[in-house]
């Protein structure tokens, strides 16, 4: 199996037998009528109903004197006419993999010497070429009508953001489809999954046209980079997943509640551990007593220092963020004379009636923050976790840097207000986080010998155990200290 593994680096090596590998189902996919006369369609004929539509809407509203509104409008039949042709990469894609396996042509290819990231290179390179042609020939056949029936030329900008939008879209809708394509076990599906790629892309098109209609090309810029991000990430978790001995394999997937179930407890429970070989283990067959429990979760956590450093440094992103907003929206005079001290202690001074009810609350909205940043980076690969991670620590610091526009020392704000619990409670949110950001990305490193499914479940126990038996502790603890210790520094920093 070492020739089928892939190496850290690519080689030339490797690029020269992806490129065999296009060559081959490119040269198949321009045999083949099916897929030339639609994109032939829409490269010609849908950019001159583009270019109709255009000329009819400058005239209708220069009757109105709204030519700035056509010309906002405009641009955007130039992004249609992009993604039109390169939605036909999705089916292309999704029948890189699934489809030849159905037809019984897979076998051939997958026993040849190419290693699994030769394979899945050449055979996304091959999705994309063709539709990506159609799409900036029909961009080309777009602006060039326009410019010679009603004398409108794009700016260089525009031209510029234009054609890498619809590049970094092919590439997100080719990588995805054929993750799609190399997981499913029948084009039926597939098609069926694919659903899941084009219903983003066609909001993000009018996220786009929102952009473009009020002028927005900064933004544009910094959506290129999201986009360059998501694409780079659905190409990392293709290269992890794909594998020719579970594709050549899988006949049919079917939902086994009951084995994930008993997986999920055999792992939380500490019955069964992973081996040297990663497969699972019983612990002869009896259940761990609590301190043994305790010091397996207490073994994970040196596992969790690399997301735990990635979260640290989504925090200081966000304070930076946090600097920046407040100096672009500063608080206004009357807000800023009410930033001190003594107004802190007045608020604190409110607070005493519930002191008792305090700490649990805490916990309660720390605990329901940590599941919500959980529950939504799942479905997103761990992004909108991240985010949430990062928000109150971007309010913390929007928060000091008003203090400092007002003329306070924020410092001095921060020791009385946070730095007394978020010494124990920061750790215990980079631990939960960073067990929690594990689970969420378990598509990109994958386990040898371990099917994703199982992975997925591990790491599901796994952050489960480290909430349980690490984090909820913790922030309790970093409750009663934001509770009891907290307002008692605060009471000593500004009164004094």
């Amino acid at each position: 199996m070492t020739a089928l593994t892939l190496p850290n680096h690519p080689t030339k090596q490797d690029f020269r037998m992806a490129m065999v590998v296009a060559r081959r189902e490119i040269r198949d996919s321009f045999r083949d009528w099916r897929i030339i006369i639609p994109i032939f369609v829409l490269t010609l004929v849908f950019p001159a109903l583009m270019n109709f539509t255009a000329s009819r809407l400058l005239n209708f509203v220069a009757d109105f004197g709204a030519e700035v509104i056509a010309n906002q409008l405009i641009p955007f039949l130039l992004l249609v006419v992009g993604f039109f042709p390169m939605s036909f990469s999705l089916i292309i894609a999704l029948e890189t993999f699934v489809g030849e396996k159905e037809r019984k042509s897979m076998e051939p290819l997958l026993s040849t010497p190419l290693s699994n990231g030769q394979l899945y290179a050449g055979k996304m390179l091959a999705a994309l070429v063709p539709p990506l042609s159609a799409s900036y020939l029909g961009m080309a056949v777009y602006m060039i009508g326009l410019a010679i029936s009603v004398d409108w030329r794009p700016e260089l900008q525009l031209v510029v953001q234009t054609i890498l939008l619809t590049t970094i879209q092919g590439i997100i809708m080719v990588a995805g489809a054929v993750v799609v394509s190399s997981q499913a076990t029948s084009v039926r599906a597939a098609n069926l999954l694919a659903s899941f790629i084009i219903v983003p892309m066609a909001i993000l098109i009018q996220a786009e046209a929102a952009a473009l209609f009020w002028g927005n090309h900064d933004g544009l810029w910094w959506l290129l980079l999201a986009l360059t991000i998501t694409a780079v990430v659905l190409m990392r978790m293709g290269l992890s997943l794909f594998n020719r001995e579970e594709l050549l394999g899988r006949d049919i997937d079917q939902i086994r509640l009951g084995w994930m179930v008993r997986q999920f407890w055999g792992y939380f429970s500490g019955k069964t551990l992973l081996g040297d070989g990663q497969f699972g283990k019983l612990t002869a067959g009896r259940y761990p007593n609590p301190l043994t429990w305790l010091k397996q979760t207490l073994a994970i956590v040196p596992s969790l220092w690399q997301p735990m450093g990635a979260l640290a440094l989504a925090v200081l992103g966000a304070a930076v963020v946090g600097i920046v907003m407040a100096r672009q929206f500063p608080f206004p005079d009357d807000l800023k004379t009410q930033l001190n001290g003594q107004n802190l202690l007045t608020n604190l001074a409110g607070l005493e009636v519930y002191l008792a009810a305090l700490p649990l609350f805490i916990v309660g909205q720390n605990v329901r923050a940590v599941l919500l940043q959980t529950i939504l980076g799942i479905f997103t690969l761990g992004v909108l976790g991240v985010l949430i991670f990062m928000l109150p620590w971007g309010l913390i610091s929007f928060i000091a840097m008003q203090f400092y526009l007002a003329g306070e020392n924020p410092a001095q704000f921060l020791l009385a207000t946070v730095v007394p619990h978020a010494i124990v409670e920061l750790p215990a949110l980079l631990l939960i986080g960073a067990a929690a950001l594990r689970w969420q990305t378990v598509t990109f490193v994958p386990l040898s010998n371990i099917s994703l499914s199982e992975m997925f479940i591990i790491r599901a126990a796994e952050f489960w155990r480290v909430l349980l038996a690490l984090g909820i502790p913790l922030l309790l603890l970093a409750a009663l200290l934001e509770a009891y210790v907290t307002p008692q520094v605060l009471q000593l920093v500004y009164s004094g």
